[in-house]
């Protein structure tokens, strides 16, 4: 019978997580035990194992080789990262500098910037006793290593422990190009790690061929140059494809050091280096000692070199700076040809009219600078002055911003006024006294004319009548305007800003007055054309520039041409009048005398021409009429000769159709009427080149053919050999 007072209670089931803790503990213990059995089945082995006697000693060394080859590894693992880290982007060292040659708008060349390179020579072009001789005198298993050249370090060990001295250098063409793309010429352990590592991975990564041909492209030769090709036009005066063996063992000379063996240095040590690597040819068995002999007695003569006097240095300083911009994205090279836009014969005019000017009456006045920037209408620099002495002073002040430019800013005032359509050249003004606080300009005569139209207020240059506008118009408006027409440095805004109290400089004002003289489109002066590398790739164009924005309305140019031509015909600038062209400009004149200027145009030439002193110093009352209105007119007197005059919108002249030249050149008063030659084109240039070229290969292809049969083989072959 069942208990009725039994109550069956149901059991409740473990969970699932007393189950998992039971298995990992009782699994944990097995390995454990596990673990400790292996351990003394292992001591029980050991302790049988005894080595003893000779085997002992090379199990002790081996374990203590395998022990310090782990740590060695480890060490030159972490010596080779910063190498690892230089070859990760991919990039070589940039060159010191850019290899630029410059070219007139003509395509002829009139100066050089930076380093001299030249990578465009193939290696199989270059002359065999080339390669051989600088494989013979800097890695003669070159072919045979892997970079490092263990045999060569042993050499050069033992040569150098016999001399007591380092005489010898263990260095792979390899490692040396390692250094040269990579690293630093720092003399430290660290950097020779770095180098072997660098010098493994460029074996990996480029035939031998094309380590030989970067080696031979990027090695320093002295004097500037990079590469041996630049080394052979600069030392020898040819194309490396075109030397002599005794060149050949010259410019090998000067790997291991090129500021001691430059020829230009010290020519005897680098034909005693020459004679040693010729000698080197001989012991690596390239040449004999009869096949050197001639070069041994007439050793290679470098070139004599002068500083081109002739070149517009000032420009070629401010079109170098502007190459470094354009090319700044240019990894692949740092060769190469700029086409400018400077005409020679406008250069060297525009020197003579800054000199002969300040040579006649500078000591009169106190001045002893001048500085001058000629253009087209659309910014194209044709001249650039930048003071009398390059030779004596490298500072340009063409393009240095640090002049005030006076009167001459007042057509930015003129010009933002017609802007607002609320002004023209004929709205009267009052010229009285004004005050702005405690400021009040006066005129230059101290004196008033009352009511006054703007065109005779610009003319006669009224200080008091561009300041009313000013407070017409605002002077933030002709601020911004002044910066849209081409003042590019930023200046404070002032009351005294409509009379010209900012700093600028001479290429901006001249880039701000070519607005007047192409329509009232911006036209920022630019010196270069065309850049290419030395293989003819294109890396910039002018042409491919967007077209420029209008600033100035055609009713605001009017109306400024016809004031400014007022300015010359009638007022401050009468000095730089030129008959039968219709120029217009404004003169300038600083407080205290220190800056004196014209900025003038005509439908085919703009310029600004400044004078003063460096150290600030005021002159002897020299204003913009005198000595720069005189300067501009001399010079545009020859530019507009022998071409084509533009018209000026607004601009009234009388156009003189057939000017009368003495057939002898000698005017009425005695003096030579100086005549601008006629000008070509740049494409008419190329073609006459191109004319000059075909007559040369015509003229040697008659000589040849006129020559005797043995005359003209040897002719034949020489040809052959030169293509080779």
């Amino acid at each position: 019978m069942q208990d009725p007072f039994y109550t069956k209670t149901k059991r409740k089931k473990a969970s699932q997580f007393i189950r998992f803790d039971a298995w990992l503990d009782s699994s944990l213990y097995d390995f454990f035990q596990s673990l400790g059995r292996g351990y003394q089945t292992f001591s029980d082995i050991m302790a049988k194992f005894k080595v003893t006697g000779f085997r002992r000693l090379i199990v002790e060394l081996v374990s203590d080789g395998l022990s310090f080859f782990a740590m060695g590894l480890v060490l030159m693992t972490a010596l080779a990262l910063p190498s690892f880290n230089a070859t990760a982007s991919g990039e070589f060292n940039q060159a010191e500098d850019y290899s630029v040659i410059f070219l007139d708008r003509y395509g002829n060349e009139i100066g050089r910037r930076g380093i001299r390179t030249d990578d465009s020579v193939p290696l199989e072009t270059l002359p065999t006793y080339m390669i051989q001789a600088a494989l013979a005198t800097e890695d003669r298993r070159f072919y045979d290593h892997f970079g490092i050249d263990l045999v060569g370090i042993t050499r050069a060990m033992i040569t150098n422990v016999r001399a007591n001295s380092v005489v010898e250098g263990g260095s792979s063409i390899t490692q040396q190009l390692a250094k040269n793309l990579f690293l630093t010429s720092e003399r430290t352990f660290e950097r020779k790690i770095k180098e072997a590592f660098l010098a493994l991975w460029l074996e990996t990564h480029y035939t031998k061929d094309q380590i030989l041909k970067l080696y031979f492209d990027r090695a320093y030769m002295g004097g500037g140059n990079f590469g041996v090709a630049a080394a052979a036009e600069y030392y020898f005066g040819k194309k490396v494809q075109d030397i002599s063996l005794s060149e050949s063992a010259m410019l090998a000379g000067l790997f291991k050091a090129p500021t001691k063996y430059a020829p230009h240095v010290d020519l005897a040590a680098a034909r005693g280096r020459a004679n040693e690597v010729l000698t080197n040819m001989v012991q690596a068995g390239f040449l004999t000692e009869g096949q050197v002999t001639a070069a041994r007695r007439a050793p290679a003569t470098p070139i004599e070199r002068q500083n081109e006097i002739d070149s517009p240095n000032y420009f070629l300083d401010w079109a170098f700076e502007n190459v470094k911009e354009l090319v700044a994205d240019a990894d692949d090279s740092v060769s190469f040809v700029v086409r400018t836009t400077i005409d020679p014969v406008l250069q060297s005019h525009a020197e003579d009219s800054v000199n002969s000017i300040l040579r006649e009456e500078g000591q009169a006045y106190r001045v002893s600078e001048g500085a001058m920037v000629v253009l087209e209408p659309n910014g194209a620099v044709r001249a650039m002055v930048g003071g009398t002495d390059y030779g004596k002073s490298q500072f340009n002040r063409a393009t240095n911003p640090e002049r005030q430019p006076g009167s001459s800013f007042k057509p930015f005032v003129y010009a933002t006024a017609l802007e607002t359509g609320r002004f023209s050249p004929d709205t009267v003004i009052n010229d009285g006294p004004i005050c702005i606080g405690d400021w009040c300009p006066r005129n230059y005569g101290r004196s008033y004319s009352g009511r006054v139209t703007l065109k005779n207020a610009l003319r006669r240059s009224i200080n008091t009548v561009p300041v009313r506008l000013s407070q017409s118009t605002g002077r933030a408006p002709i601020a911004e305007l002044a910066h849209k027409m081409g003042i590019e440095n930023d200046f404070p805004i002032t009351r005294s800003l409509p009379l010209g109290v900012i700093s600028t400089s001479v290429i901006d004002m001249a880039s701000s007055y070519a607005v007047f003289a192409n329509g009232g489109f911006r036209a920022k002066a630019y010196g270069i054309s065309r850049i290419t590398t030395l293989r003819g790739q294109s890396i910039y164009d002018a042409r491919d520039n967007p077209p420029p924005e209008r600033v100035l309305s055609e009713r605001t140019v009017t109306g400024m041409n016809n004031m400014l031509r007022s300015v010359v015909t009638a007022g401050t600038g009468r000095r730089a009048e030129v008959p039968g062209t219709p120029a217009a400009g404004k003169t300038g004149t600083t407080q205290s005398y220190r800056d004196a200027w014209f900025c003038g145009y005509t439908g085919n030439y703009v310029a600004a021409v400044w004078y003063g002193n460096d150290n600030y110093s005021r002159t002897n009352n020299l204003t913009g009429g005198r000595l720069p209105a005189q300067t501009w007119q001399k010079f545009m007197a020859y530019a507009h000769s022998n071409v084509d005059i533009k018209d000026l919108p607004g601009a009234d002249f009388e156009r003189i159709d057939t000017p009368s030249v003495p057939a002898d050149g000698i005017g009425e008063d005695g003096e030579p009427v100086l005549q601008r030659p006629p000008s070509l084109t740049p494409r008419a240039g190329e073609k006459l080149r191109e004319l000059h070229r075909l007559f040369d290969q015509l003229h040697t292809s008659i000589e040849v053919e006129s020559a005797p049969d043995n005359q003209r083989q040897a002719a034949l072959e020489d040809g052959g050999a030169a293509k080779l």
